[in-house]
């Protein structure tokens, strides 16, 4: 860490009056509420083998309230057989797979409402999934990503969902992980950039030593990634080329729409798996460069051989740029943005030495104890067999490391999954982060964070002006006790999986907010000041984002 850089983590640290200051407090535990909530998932991938490279890499899963009423529901990724995939023994299996749709009632419990919903689709093998008005309709619609064709269901706004995969030309056939949307032409609707992985050959490829388990990804020619452009109708066009974001070498695991380089403009970063991640910089005109090498983002210590997870986006050091996680096989990977390149700091952190027993997949930049600094949360599971690794929790000590303190959250992290995605909402809307994480061939584990909200909290839900829902792209700024922190809108984040999209900052001892500060995605800029604490604060957009479009029905 440069002496600038320390200098600067420090003054942000004094600024904060009794946040991460408070190492006494007794921190917040997380508890296993699966049961209680009335969350019966388990996964499977289809066969009772664990064979290949397609078996071992899902699932995800999507937070995204589908009804509109306030409270996060919660969609589960499930595999299936199929016949290139799936060993014979498995057969028993076939059309008895499906994906699941928790209603969240509002009281602490779900209810699956799969079969009235019609997203259950048991004829796909599911990896990930992402949820957005694509159609500006004002209801979420939702994208499940497959191994084989991917399926777009548009909310009808009366419970249930209808297929509209092929007449929105979004049916794509790759192996796909990670959909982030985003407004990239800034004209008003979302687009989608879809992250694909490898071309599997059906388990063909035979030269590998079976103890080690299945071949690995270099063994796989790669797919390019596509992004597509809403045609403002209902339908897509695939613009991958033209926009400049075509990498056909990238084998992408996940991938988030994010303004790394704060110019107003959502670039988009995606991690690859044993190759160089990309950068792609948005230059405000419709097209992309990338640019990871540059920044310093293409890979970290570890070099290119890493197989880079789901990367997640935060402040972590609290100096106004949005910083860098991405979990891996190895020791894992913080980068810092430093304004204009990034410095890897995974082994001074701390971060090396806690995740380097672990095989990293579903990452996240949470502050559970809502002390002010940006804590980490690692879902794990050994990657080609069905070995269980316990989940890891560090809390950032706002001094530049990560403390362990997996033992004394809960009994959960003193359990042992193969852990895959994980995504992070309130879904009770107590102002914490409560954390879903999914298990590769196992059961999908809903953690209640209990004590987080015991620090003063605010979460922001900047508002769009026509149809009211969540502006994605936008980027929210709090400034409370003197320290600045900044977050943006954006659901899709991490290994195959959705989160909590509305920010949620922790103020730790702060009695008021000096100033929210809200950029639009269309780079207009909204103020709010002496706002109280411990509350939701909605702030609706004073224009349109862009120019009126149809609703494509």
């Amino acid at each position: 860490m440069s002496k600038v850089r320390h200098l600067r983590w420090m003054f942000t640290l004094g600024a904060l009056v009794a946040g991460a200051g408070a190492a006494e407090a007794v921190l917040p535990t997380f508890t296993d509420v699966t049961e209680q909530a009335g969350i019966r998932f388990k996964h499977s991938f289809g066969d009772h083998n664990l064979s290949n490279i397609v078996e071992g890499s899902g699932p995800g899963c999507a937070f995204f309230d589908y009804n509109g009423d306030g409270y996060l529901d919660l969609y589960l990724v499930n595999g299936c057989w199929l016949r290139e995939v799936s060993d014979n023994l498995g057969r028993d299996l076939r059309g008895k797979l499906s994906n699941a749709l928790y209603r969240n009632d509002g009281d602490g419990t779900f209810t699956d409402v799969t079969t009235a919903a019609g997203v259950g689709d048991a004829e796909h093998y599911g990896m990930g999934a992402s949820a957005a008005d694509y159609d500006n309709d004002g209801d979420l619609d939702l994208y499940v990503l497959n191994y084989g064709p991917n399926v777009l269901y548009r909310n009808n706004g009366d419970g249930t969902f209808t297929d509209v995969s092929q007449a929105a030309g979004l049916d794509d056939a790759r192996w796909s992980l990670s959909a982030p949307w985003l407004d990239y032409d800034r004209d008003g609707d979302l687009d989608v950039y879809v992250a694909n992985y490898l071309e599997y050959d059906a388990g063909k490829f035979r030269d590998y030593y079976p103890a080690a388990g299945y071949p690995g990804p270099l063994s796989y020619k790669a797919q390019p990634d596509c992004l597509y452009r809403n045609n403002g109708d209902g339908t897509f066009s695939d613009v991958t080329r033209e926009a400049g974001v075509y990498f056909p070498d990238g084998r992408a695991m996940s991938a988030v729409a994010t303004d790394l380089n704060d110019d107003g403009y959502l670039d988009i970063y995606v991690s690859n798996d044993a190759t160089p991640n990309c950068y792609f910089v948005n230059d405000g005109k419709g097209h992309f460069t990338e640019q990871a090498l540059v920044w310093g983002l293409a890979f970290g210590e570890g070099g290119q051989g890493a197989s880079s997870m789901g990367p997640v986006i935060g402040d972590v050091d609290r100096n106004g740029f949005l910083d860098v996680f991405i979990p891996d096989m190895g020791y894992g990977c913080l980068l810092l943005n430093e304004g204009k390149t990034f410095v890897d700091v995974t082994a001074p952190s701390n971060v090396a030495v806690a995740c380097g027993q672990y095989t990293g997949w579903g990452g996240g930049l949470i502050d559970y104890d809502n002390d002010g600094y940006l804590d980490i949360f690692v879902a794990n599971g050994d990657a080609h067999h069905e070995y269980a690794e316990e989940d890891v929790l560090l809390r950032n000590d706002g001094k530049g490391r990560f403390v362990d303190v997996a033992d004394q959250s809960g009994p959960y992290f003193r359990e042992k999954y193969v852990g895959r995605g994980a995504a992070f909402a309130d879904y009770d809307n107590d102002g914490d982060t409560d954390i879903l994480v999914m298990n590769l061939n196992g059961p999908a584990k809903l953690l209640r964070n209990n004590g987080g909200n015991g620090s003063r909290w605010l979460k922001v839900v900047p508002r769009r002006a026509d149809t009211k829902m969540e502006a994605l792209g936008a980027r929210v700024t709090v400034t409370a006790n003197g320290m600045g922190m900044v977050q943006e809108v954006s659901g899709v984040m991490g290994y195959l999986s959705q989160g909590d999209a509305r920010p949620n900052f922790g103020l730790g001892s702060a009695l008021q907010v000096d100033e929210v500060a809200v950029r639009w995605p269309d780079g207009e800029v909204t103020v709010a000041k002496k706002v109280a604490v411990n509350q939701t604060l909605e702030l609706v957009a004073k224009r349109q984002q862009g120019p009126a479009r149809g609703s494509g029905e």
